[in-house]
């Protein structure tokens, strides 16, 4: 599965998140600790949060090969699945998301 389209699509869009609006992103220790926490991550979780931790970003990585190395990651990558899914021109389906719920709760 290939995510290229995405970028020009969420540039259409406007779409941007606060991290982009300053150049950097704020974590809260809060936020990191969920993130290592596997029984915190869910489809809800912000991807980089996800993507930092090794579990959960296997899960992610096994429905949706290549999403880390996408072109447009540093814009999306503070969003949840579930927020990029419109965006993804159908690549992030139902069904996807169904799977990636399902085996981040056997995680936990």
């Amino acid at each position: 599965m290939k995510f290229a389209p995405l970028a020009a699509l969420m540039l259409m869009a406007g779409i941007a998140t606060p991290a982009l609006a300053d150049g950097h992103t704020e974590t809260t220790d809060a936020a990191t600790d969920a993130a290592t926490d596997t029984a915190a991550a869910t489809i809800n979780t912000p991807i980089e949060m996800l993507m930092a931790n090794d579990a959960a970003k296997a899960v992610v990585l096994a429905h949706l090969p290549g999403i880390d190395e996408h072109p447009a990651y540093g814009q999306f990558k503070g969003m949840s699945l579930v927020e990029l899914q419109p965006w993804s021109q159908g690549m992030i389906t139902d069904e996807v998301i169904e799977k990636i719920t399902a085996d981040l709760a056997e995680l936990g």
